[in-house]
């Protein structure tokens, strides 16, 4: 097997022809998110296009600006780099002509390279990537994923070397002393993880990356494994040395197919190269790693569910102890860490402790990669410091899209909670301000959400999730979730009790009985509502009316002007609610689906109403007839 130098000297001219390119390069950004907005035409076009224009073109992964898919980088000879974006299969002749000897204006973001010019700002400068400190992200758009080459070029696998040659404890306790913790949402020590897997006397161990990223919203690492692969294999490596894993399962998420293809890519590229096997890089370190496709369960986020998982089990977590440092895959002693924490751990090593400690906070040193979506005016994935503030991310998303008012955040997924405006926008990004408000930060997902939602409605949705996604194994989480979506269905409709909160208040005591996090963090974001948003709950359970006009079974919809629009919108309702009487169009309410097309063909005749303004409610449900006297609430002991 060629020597770690050998495989340097070939690799760098590899990379020199895409980094310092003779004629143009175009490279496209080929990930998950561009894809659905055309980037694959987009790269089609631009190939064909480059046959006789005198430029190359090549791809590369996620640059994380998701709000301008599909990116195209533009490297040429002599000028600056530029990012474009919005550059559609449509768009590419116009673009490619401007692009190749200059800047294309109309599509430009920034200079990736230099200053200003031209028009274009630097890329530094803009407010997405001022807050940015893009370390364990510095290959992510930079890169082609596939080819192993750019990667070793840029210092791949030369920090598991360094790390190979260190005292096992000593590295441990490098990783330790830095702080740094889990990126998944748990923020355990890793550290400490790494040592209980080394200190464990049966053999083989074990490792797991669990890459089963199912939070709504959440999409940190797939945008790691589609551009970065080989990060996350040398994050594994070292924490092989480490541990003294022999061997590894990456647990992948099969909704990911594009992540799928490239990780399986990079490990038999890190194998045909010796890096991965019986003697890594000559180092001694035998270590091997595979990819498992995850079946879709929600549950196995908790590591002994995804373990279960592992042994052709049913995803299903199970009680500890047993710990998986004692009892993992196969019942061997078994570490379970995320995407990001392997790349945190491998970034750590390559830039070293005291660079490291010098970002972030006190208690959570370095960055954190977080996704924004939601009601935002940009989307995309970032890399910020710890301590971040909430505020200065949504500045960076360009604010709440539309010019709307911020409502809530919905962090971390379902499990973590629901936080109002006004409290979400001073918070520090690390794990500690969360708990006090009942929340907690995650893994990295943020949704925000403007005045037109509805958290009744929003509620209604997670409810459903988590019951859906309960492995039943607990009767306290099957059961609980199933009452809880139901009183928040019947909320959405009208039929509130008022004994209502009360029983939510029953539950949420109830949950905590669970044998996992699923069911013992299912009523945060209920809980959350009933503390920040109670006159919104007491809208609709009281006063039978969605402030927001969002939920199907408190609203109606009316001709409120008779405008030519009006016969397009009965033209396309897919229940035919429209009738008509003496030339007057209205709305048949019995007929009426809530599907909104008639209000997105004409929004200025079209008015969405309170069902029950000029009405008797409907009588409260037969389910929901406990005197709220009769209700009593029992906490843990």
């Amino acid at each position: 097997m060629p020597s770690y130098d050998d495989l340097r000297a070939t690799a760098e001219p590899a990379w020199h022809a895409v980094a310092m390119p003779s004629r143009p390069l175009f490279v496209v950004s080929l990930n998950t998110s561009s894809i659905a907005s055309g980037a694959e035409a987009t790269l089609a076009a631009l190939r064909e296009l480059g046959a006789s224009g005198g430029f190359d073109v090549t791809a590369t992964g996620d640059t994380g600006v998701s709000w301008a898919e599909p990116v195209v980088e533009v490297r040429r000879p002599g000028g600056p780099a530029v990012l474009y974006g919005n550059v559609t299969a449509e768009a590419a002749p116009a673009f490619a002509r401007a692009a190749v000897s200059g800047i294309a204006r109309e599509h430009a973001i920034g200079i990736i390279d230099g200053p200003a010019r031209e028009g274009v700002p630097a890329l530094a400068d803009l407010d997405w990537y001022r807050l940015q400190v893009r370390w364990m992200m510095r290959n992510c758009g930079v890169i082609d994923p596939e080819d192993i080459a750019h990667y070793i070029a840029r210092d791949g696998y030369a920090t598991f070397l360094r790390c190979a040659a260190m005292d096992r404890d000593e590295l441990i306790q490098v990783v330790t002393g830095s702080t740094l913790r889990g990126h998944s949402g748990s923020f355990f020590s890793t550290g400490t993880k790494w040592k209980f897997l080394k200190d464990a006397r049966a053999e083989p161990k074990y490792l797991v990356c669990n890459a089963d990223e199912g939070d709504p919203g959440a999409w940190v690492n797939r945008v790691i494994m589609e551009s970065d692969p080989h990060l996350i294999l040398e994050g594994m490596l070292i924490a092989s040395y480490a541990s003294g894993a022999t061997y590894g399962w990456i647990y992948l998420r099969d909704e990911y197919p594009l992540a799928n293809r490239r990780m399986n890519m990079a490990i038999a590229q890190a194998r045909e190269r010796g890096i991965l096997g019986e003697n890594a890089l000559g180092t001694g370190v035998r270590f091997d790693v595979e990819v498992v496709r995850g079946a879709g369960a929600y549950v196995c986020g908790d590591e002994t569910g995804l373990i279960s998982s592992i042994n052709d089990m049913r995803g299903m977590p199970r009680i500890k102890p047993p710990f998986p440092a004692q009892q993992g895959v196969l019942e061997k002693p078994t570490n379970v860490n995320n995407v990001e924490t392997y790349a945190a751990a491998a970034t750590l090593l390559r830039i070293g402790a005291d660079e490291f400690s010098n970002v972030g906070t006190e208690a959570n040193r370095g960055t954190k990669m977080f996704t924004v979506s939601g009601a935002v005016a940009r989307t995309g994935c970032l890399e910020v410091p710890f301590g971040t503030k909430v505020s200065e991310l949504l500045d960076a998303a360009g604010g709440i899209a539309g010019g709307l008012a911020f409502k809530a955040m919905q962090q971390g997924g379902p499990l973590s909670g629901l936080l109002p405006a006004h409290v979400a926008a001073g918070l520090p990004l690390e794990p500690e301000p969360f708990r006090p408000l009942g929340a907690g930060m995650g893994g990295g997902g943020i949704v925000f959400v403007d005045e037109t939602a509805c958290v009744i409605d929003l509620n209604n949705m997670v409810s459903w999730f988590l019951e859906d996604e309960s492995c039943g194994r607990c009767t306290t989480c099957r059961g609980g979730n199933q009452r809880m979506y139901e009183i928040f269905r019947r909320t959405a409709r009208g039929e509130a009790h008022p004994a209502d909160p009360q029983l939510l208040e029953s539950l949420s005591a109830t949950f905590q009985y669970s044998n996992c996090f699923h069911g013992s963090l299912s009523p945060v974001i209920m809980n959350n509502t009933m503390k920040y948003f109670r006159d919104e709950y007491d809208a609709h359970a009281v006063e039978h009316r969605c402030p927001a006009k969002a939920c199907p079974g408190l609203i109606r919809y009316v001709v409120e002007h008779q405008a030519a629009a009006v016969a397009d919108a009965a033209a396309i309702c897919p229940a035919r609610a429209f009738v008509q009487d003496a030339g007057a169009w209205a709305i048949d309410d019995a007929k009426c689906i809530r599907c909104h097309a008639c209000k997105d063909v004409a929004p200025e005749a079209i008015a969405i109403v309170d069902k029950f303004a000029d009405a008797a409610p409907p009588p409260a449900s037969p389910l929901a007839t406990i005197a709220p006297e009769t209700v009593r609430v029992q906490a843990r002991p």
